[in-house]
C-alpha cells in the first residue's frame, strides 16, 4: 500500500479530527486519496487506546474498520505472550494473521514466525509495519489457512482466531459456525504442532468449547477492565479429563488506556473444585459485598471463589458475597455496604436520603437497571454503589455500598 506524499501530510495534519467532518471537506482535498487518509486517520485515533505502542509510530497502516474492530488489544496480545515459556529455538505458525496484532507481540517469544493470511490488502499492511517493529523475522504468506496447515513443516506453536462472523455479516459463537473448523482441523493442528493457542468469542459457552474438542489442555478467559474479550484454549498431545482441565480467569488492569503490561486479578480452578467446594449462604449481609470479575462470572466459579476467600454468598444465583472483614486482593470489585433496604418507599428514603445519582447493578432481580433507575429516580455516576439482589429467603433488597 503506497500513500502519496500529500495523503500522508493530511493525515498527519488531521490525525486528531474527526473522520465524518473530514470526509464532507474530501472536495477541497483533490490531491489526498480521501478513503485512505480517513482509514488510517480512523486507525490511528483507535489505536490510541488499543495499541498504544503502535500508536507512537507515526508510519503504521491501518486496515478498515472491520479488522481493527475484530484485532486483539495490545493489553490481550500481551497476556498471550506471557502464556508461552521462552524458547531457544522455537517456530510459530500464525494461521489467521489478520492486522498482525497477536503475532507481532507473540513472535519475539520465537526465532523463526509465519504470519499467513488470505487477504492479500492485510499482507500488505503487515509487510510494511512489521519492520517499523524491528520484527524482520516474520515471514508473510498470503495464503488460506487451511491450506497453509496441509502444506507447512513443523511448529513448536500455531495460533488460529477462526472467523466469528457468518457469510451475512453476522457473529457465531459456536465453533462450527467459525471459520476455520478448529473441531475439524484438531488433528492436524496437532501432528503440524507441539502446541495450538485457540482463541475464540467470549460469548461462546466454555463447556461445550471444551466438549467440541479433544485436546485441550488449559482455558483462560480474559477480560480488560471487567469486560470479558477473548476466550483462549490451549491444546496438546496429551488428554486431560474436562473437570480436570485449569481454567484461568484473568482480569486485565487499565488505565487511561495506557497500562499495556497483564497486571491485574487472576484465579485459576478446575471443574472438580467448583463440583466439590461448598458455599455458606446468609440472608444476613456484613459490613462488605463482593462481586466477582467478568471473568469468574464466566467460567462459573461461584462455589470455587467463595470456598477459597471465605465468603458468603448471598443466593446460588445471585453470585454476590459479604463478609465480616474486608478480604485482600478478592478478584472483582469490592464494597464497604452502608446501607440495605426494600424498595418499601419509606425504607427507600431512609437509606437513599437526598441521593441524585448512583451506579446501579442488578444481580438475580426481577427489574433491570433502566426501570429500577426510572422507578427510584437516580442519574448514573457518582461514588455511590447501588445492587439489587435476591437473598436467599427470596427477600428482594436493594444494597447502598461504596468502593474500597
Amino acid at each position: 500500500m503506497k500513500l502519496n506524499d500529500e495523503t500522508l501530510r493530511f493525515i498527519h495534519e488531521h490525525c486528531k479530527d474527526d473522520v465524518r467532518n473530514l470526509a464532507l471537506q474530501a472536495p477541497k482535498y483533490p490531491g489526498v486519496d480521501m478513503p485512505v487518509a480517513l482509514t488510517q486517520i480512523a486507525g490511528r485515533q483507535a489505536a490510541a487506546e488499543k495499541i498504544p505502542s503502535w500508536y507512537a509510530e507515526e508510519g503504521i497502516l491501518y486496515p478498515r474498520h472491520l479488522s481493527l474492530e475484530q484485532c486483539s488489544s495490545e493489553a490481550t496480545a500481551r497476556y498471550k505472550a506471557s502464556i508461552i515459556p521462552e524458547f531457544s529455538s522455537g517456530t510459530l505458525a500464525d494461521l489467521t494473521g489478520g492486522f498482525g496484532i497477536d503475532c507481532a507481540f507473540l513472535s519475539p517469544k520465537f526465532h523463526h514466525v509465519t504470519y499467513v493470511e488470505r487477504q492479500e490488502v492485510l499482507c500488505e499492511i503487515a509487510s510494511h509495519n512489521f519492520p517499523l517493529l524491528a520484527l524482520n523475522h516474520i515471514r508473510i504468506e498470503n495464503k488460506d489457512a487451511i491450506r497453509h496447515l496441509q502444506e507447512m513443516s513443523s511448529a513448536d506453536w500455531i495460533f488460529i482466531d477462526p472467523a466469528r462472523r457468518d457469510g451475512h455479516g453476522g457473529k457465531t459463537v459456536a465453533i462450527a459456525d467459525c471459520e476455520p473448523n478448529v473441531a475439524e482441523l484438531e488433528s492436524l493442528l496437532l501432528e503440524k504442532a507441539q502446541h495450538v493457542m485457540v482463541k475464540l468469542s467470549p460469548m461462546l459457552d466454555l463447556s461445550l468449547a471444551i466438549q467440541d474438542l479433544k485436546y485441550v489442555q488449559e482455558a483462560h478467559i480474559v477480560s480488560v477492565n471487567n469486560e470479558c474479550k477473548e476466550l483462549l484454549l490451549i491444546l496438546g498431545h496429551n488428554t486431560v479429563a474436562a473437570e480436570n482441565i485449569p481454567i484461568h480467569c484473568i482480569n486485565l488492569q487499565m488505565k487511561d488506556g495506557r497500562n499495556t503490561e497483564p497486571t491485574g486479578q487472576f484465579f485459576t480452578f478446575t471443574r472438580e473444585q467448583e463440583q466439590s467446594s461448598s458455599n455458606e449462604y446468609t440472608d444476613t449481609l456484613d459490613k462488605y459485598l463482593y462481586e466477582p470479575n467478568a471473568s469468574i462470572l464466566k467460567a462459573g466459579a461461584f462455589r470455587n471463589v467463595a470456598c477459597i476467600y471465605k465468603v458468603k454468598k448471598l443466593h446460588p444465583n445471585s453470585h454476590l458475597y459479604t463478609s465480616g472483614e474486608p478480604i485482600k486482593n478478592f478478584p472483582g470489585r469490592s464494597f464497604r455496604i452502608t446501607g440495605i433496604c426494600t424498595l418499601n418507599k419509606k425504607e427507600l428514603k431512609s437509606v437513599l436520603g437526598d441521593l441524585k445519582k448512583a451506579n446501579i447493578t442488578v444481580r438475580n432481580f426481577p427489574s433491570s437497571v433502566a426501570e429500577l433507575r426510572k422507578r427510584i429516580k437516580l442519574s448514573e455516576g457518582g461514588e455511590v454503589y447501588l445492587f439489587a439482589t435476591t437473598l436467599i429467603n427470596e427477600q428482594k433488597v436493594l444494597i447502598r455500598c461504596e468502593k474500597i
